[in-house]
C-alpha cells in the first residue's frame, strides 16, 4: 500500500474519500498501548478481585492470551491488506459481504455507546471536584469538547491520544514501582507489604467456577486493541506499524494487566469491602493502604484522563468504521465523503456523534435515570467483544488458505496455523454457550444476540440486493 492518504479497497481513485496519512509512529505507538489501559483496569478489576480472590489473575492471563493470538491473526490479514474498515472488511472478503456489515455495524454501535457511558463517567468525577455544577453539564460539555478534537486533521486526535496515553502509561508504572517496593518489603509507608495476601486466606476462596466467570468479564477489558489496526491505513507504511503495535501486544498485555494485577492481589486482601464497592477502584484501594497521600484526588484524575481518552478514541474509531461502511455500500454514500486537505471524514464523525450527545442529552431527562438508560444500552453490546474476535478468527482461517494458494508472501504468520486458530475459536463459542447459562451474563447475550440477529439479517437483505444489482 502507498504512503498517500488511504483508501477503503472500494473508494480507491475517488477524491471524496480519501483518509489522510497524517499519523506518526509515536501515535500510533500510544494507540496501541491506550487501547488496552481503560477504565476497566483501574476501575473494574476491583469487582474483578473480590469475586474471584487472588486467582483474578488467572482470569486476567486467560483474558491476555486470547486477545494476544486475536491480535497476531489480526496483524496477520492486516499486514497484508491494511484498511481503516480493518476486521470489518476482512469478514466481508472471507466469510461475506452480510458478515462484514454485521460485524461492522455492531462494533460502530458498541462504540458509539461506550462514548455516552465514558461522558457519563467523567461527568461524575467533574461534579464529585465542582458540585455546585450539575453533573448533565458536565456530562454534556464533555462530549461536546472532546468529539470535537476529530472534526480537525487525524494528526491532532493523534496527538491528544499520545499525551493522554502518556499519563495512564506514567501512572501504571509509578503504581507498579510503589507496588514492587512494597512486595520486597521496601516501602516503610501504610498497612501492606510483602505477598501474604496471595495465598493467606486461599489463592481459589470461591472456587473454580467464580474465576470463569471472572474470566468471561475480564475478556472484554481488552477490547481497543485492535484499533491500531483501523487507525494505521491514516499513517505512512501501515504494514510496517502494525507488525511492531501486534508483537509489542504480549509485553503490554503482561506488564499492565496481569503485572498489576498480581501485585494487588499481593497486597490487599481479596475480600477487602472497598473492592467491591462499584466505583472504588483495585488501584485506589491499594494507593491508600500503601499510605500514599491524595490516592483518591490522584486516581480521579488519572480515571478521567483514561475516560476522555477512550471517548476521543471511541468517536474515531466509531466515525472511521462508518466511514468504511459507506465506502463498501453498506452505509449512506455521504458518510464517505472527506473534507478537502484534511482526509476528515466530516459526514461519518458527525452521524457518530450524534448519537453520543443524543444519549448525553438522556442525563437531563427529569423521568428517565440516565445510569438505567445506559446501562439498557450497554447490555446490547455486551458480547459485541467476543463476536469481533470469533469474526476475526475464521476470517483469518480463511483468508490464510486463500494468500498460501495464490503464493503471496505473508509477513507476519500466525502461530501453528491451522490448529491454535481452532483452539481460539473453540475456546470462544465455549465462552458464548456457558454466558447464557451463567446468571450475572443472561441478560448480556439475550440483548446483544437480539441486536446481532437484527443487523445480521439486514445484512443478509442487503447482500442479496446487490448480488442482484450485479
Amino acid at each position: 500500500m502507498d504512503a498517500t492518504p488511504a483508501t477503503t479497497t472500494s473508494a480507491k481513485g475517488e477524491h471524496e474519500s480519501k483518509l489522510s496519512a497524517s499519523l506518526k509512529s509515536r501515535h500510533l505507538t500510544m494507540m496501541s498501548i491506550a487501547g488496552v489501559i481503560g477504565g476497566a483496569l483501574f476501575v473494574g478489576s476491583g469487582s474483578v478481585i473480590h469475586s474471584a480472590g487472588p486467582a483474578a489473575v488467572l482470569a486476567y492471563l486467560a483474558g491476555g492470551i486470547l486477545v494476544v493470538l486475536i491480535m497476531r491473526m489480526l496483524g496477520e490479514m492486516a499486514t497484508s491488506s491494511p484498511d481503516t474498515g480493518s476486521f470489518s472488511t476482512y469478514a466481508e472478503r472471507a466469510i461475506g459481504r452480510w458478515a462484514g456489515f454485521t460485524i461492522g455495524w455492531l462494533y460502530w454501535w458498541f462504540w458509539v455507546i461506550l462514548m455516552a457511558w465514558e461522558a457519563y463517567v467523567a461527568g461524575k468525577i467533574l461534579h464529585g471536584w465542582f458540585p455546585e455544577v450539575s453533573v448533565n453539564v458536565f456530562v454534556l460539555a464533555t462530549t461536546l469538547v472532546l468529539i470535537s478534537i476529530n472534526f480537525f486533521n487525524v494528526k491532532h486526535y493523534g496527538e491528544f491520544e499520545f499525551w493522554f496515553a502518556l499519563i495512564k502509561v506514567v501512572a501504571i508504572i509509578c503504581f507498579l514501582a510503589v507496588c514492587g517496593l512494597a512486595v520486597m518489603n521496601l516501602w516503610h509507608m501504610g498497612e501492606v507489604g510483602g505477598i501474604g495476601n496471595l495465598t493467606a486466606q486461599g489463592f481459589m476462596p470461591n472456587g473454580m467456577e467464580s474465576v470463569v466467570v471472572a474470566m468471561l468479564g475480564v475478556m472484554f477489558a481488552f477490547l481497543g486493541a485492535e484499533i491500531v489496526t483501523i487507525a494505521a491505513s491514516e499513517a505512512k507504511d501501515p504494514a510496517n506499524q502494525i507488525v511492531k503495535a501486534t508483537n509489542s501486544v504480549v509485553w503490554r498485555v503482561c506488564l499492565f494487566y496481569v503485572g498489576s494485577i498480581f501485585l494487588i492481589v499481593c497486597l490487599v486482601p481479596w475480600n477487602d469491602p472497598l473492592l467491591g464497592q462499584s466505583g472504588y477502584g483495585s488501584y485506589r484501594r491499594t494507593l491508600e493502604l500503601l499510605g500514599v497521600p491524595g490516592a483518591e484526588l490522584l486516581m480521579n484524575f488519572v480515571v478521567l484522563t483514561s475516560v476522555s481518552s477512550c471517548l476521543i478514541s471511541a468517536h474515531y474509531t466509531a466515525s472511521r468504521m462508518l466511514f468504511s461502511l459507506a465506502s463498501r455500500g453498506d452505509a449512506p454514500s455521504f458518510f464517505k465523503i472527506t473534507r478537502p486537505g484534511t482526509g476528515v471524514p466530516v459526514f461519518a464523525i458527525i452521524g457518530s456523534c450524534a448519537v453520543a450527545v443524543f444519549c448525553a442529552l438522556i442525563n437531563f431527562s427529569e423521568t428517565l435515570r440516565p445510569q438505567d438508560v445506559l446501562d439498557t444500552l450497554m447490555n446490547t453490546t455486551g458480547m459485541i467483544a467476543l463476536l469481533v474476535y470469533l469474526v476475526i478468527a475464521f476470517s483469518q482461517l480463511k483468508m490464510r488458505r486463500k494468500l498460501e494458494a495464490e503464493g503471496k508472501p505473508i509477513r507476519l504468520k500466525m502461530w501453528l496455523f491451522p490448529w491454535l486458530t481452532y483452539l481460539v475459536i473453540a475456546f470462544i463459542v465455549i465462552c458464548l454457550v456457558v454466558m447464557a447459562f451463567v446468571p450475572d451474563y443472561q441478560v448480556l447475550v439475550i440483548s446483544t444476540g437480539a441486536a446481532a440477529v437484527v443487523v445480521a439479517l439486514m445484512g443478509v437483505v442487503q447482500q442479496i440486493r446487490t448480488s442482484k444489482k450485479r
